[in-house]
């Protein structure tokens, strides 16, 4: 089951960046000079770039990313099982999230009281 078609969303996607690209040209340069730094160092291999960038893209609820990393992932190599653990890891850090700011709000509705 498939809730979106991702390869016509990544190609919409794409044209999309590429519109801003010719009114914005230094804009675009700028994500892809960011976007590619790690490759420059390679600390990490690509493959493991892309399982950080997926969880990242669920954690910040970036559909186009998704898109891109999903595909770049299995590109590189990376199994479902693979994929499904970064995700697990996605997972854990919006509930640890929603743990931290709960105390927040629990110390800023003591202020509220008081």
């Amino acid at each position: 089951m498939s809730m979106m078609d991702w390869d016509a969303y990544r190609k919409q996607l794409m044209a999309g960046i590429g519109d801003l690209k010719q009114l914005s040209p230094d804009t675009v340069a700028g994500y892809m000079t960011a976007s590619g730094a790690g490759a420059k160092t390679n600390h990490l291999d690509a493959k493991t770039r892309e399982l950080i960038s997926l969880a990242v893209a669920v954690t910040t609820r970036c559909d186009g990313c998704i898109a891109v990393h999903s595909q770049q992932a299995v590109k590189h190599g990376a199994t479902r099982e693979e994929i499904a653990e970064a995700l697990g890891v996605a997972v854990a850090m919006n509930a640890g999230a929603a743990l931290v700011y709960s105390a927040r709000a629990l110390d800023a509705v003591g202020k509220a009281d008081g």
